[in-house]
């Protein structure tokens, strides 16, 4: 018999999106499953938009009686789940149909606890498709290259369940939690990928806001002061971990209109040449910094 595979779908004020979510998991050629939805305090039409999708009792539907960091919620809804394997599809995104027969098959053909896989970027306003990457995903122990350029999306995970016994999501997060838990997994497990696009990502407003840049810096900062000094980093480098981080700080300084700070960031690490895409920004007007940064 085929492995039962349960699907995770956090949500939150996710009525405009849902139902294409899912939608793909009941497109799905692989038909053993369960779709484990947990709603994270709903306040918009959420609800309403999948209740009809609960006549097929392989969907479960879960809210939480109060909201939650992302990566709380998250282990609160794999908490409800019962499949040997765990796949991860948010509301507002989307699966290829043959994404969990293909992973299913390649898991079983690596032996290995954890893959993941190429997809498409989708620009809601633009409804253009963008390859994610062109260059070959990481294979093996893959812990450096998670540090210097995270390229492991969680909507193309496939997971063993029982690695959760022996470590969740790190609850405080809500941008890297998946970064924290992949780079922790890492350091001993061979990880590995399947270079077709098997999902789609959707870049819209909701997820490309100023609150989220926020988050994202103060969580790497944080995650690197309490990362960088342990002994089982310590034959890794950070470095463009902290380059990434500098290049963030640019974004947000540039939002803000302080080029001042801008500056200074230049000269601080000029051997960061992420950061020069920038550079032309600082000769703009504020209106048209916020049309492409924001």
């Amino acid at each position: 018999m085929k492995p039962f595979v349960s699907i995770i779908c956090n949500c939150h004020n996710a009525s405009n999106y849902i139902s294409d979510s899912v939608k793909s998991a009941l497109n799905q050629s692989y038909t053993n499953w369960e779709l484990i939805i947990y709603d994270n305090f709903s306040r918009d039409e959420t609800f309403f938009k999948i209740k009809n999708f609960l006549k097929d009792k392989r969907i479960k539907y879960f809210k939480s009686k109060s909201f939650l960091n992302l990566y709380n919620a998250r282990n609160q809804a794999i908490k409800k789940s019962r499949g040997k394997y765990l796949a991860f599809l948010d509301a507002d995104d989307w699966w290829h149909k043959e994404k969990l027969t293909k992973q299913v098959a390649f898991i079983k053909r690596k032996k290995s606890n954890i893959i993941y896989s190429n997809l498409y970027l989708f620009y809601e306003n633009e409804k253009k498709i963008k390859l994610f990457s062109r260059d070959t995903l990481y294979n093996g122990m893959i812990t450096q290259s998670l540090l210097n350029d995270f390229k492991m999306p969680i909507l193309t995970t496939l997971i063993k369940k029982k690695i959760f016994k022996k470590i969740s999501f790190n609850k405080k997060y809500n941008i890297i939690g998946d970064f924290d838990l992949f780079v922790k997994l890492s350091l001993k497990e061979k990880i590995y990928s399947m270079q077709e696009p098997l999902a789609y990502y959707r870049l819209h407003e909701s997820n490309l806001t100023r609150k989220r840049l926020d988050l994202n810096i103060n969580e790497i900062k944080t995650w690197i002061k309490e990362h960088e000094k342990k002994k089982k980093f310590s034959h890794l480098s950070f470095s463009k971990l902290k380059m990434l981080l500098e290049t963030l700080l640019i974004k947000k300084y540039l939002i803000e209109g302080n080029k001042l700070k801008v500056i200074k960031l230049f000269f601080k690490q000029p051997s960061n040449l992420q950061k020069y895409k920038f550079l032309f920004f600082l000769f703009l007007p504020k209106k048209i910094i916020d049309k492409y940064l924001k």
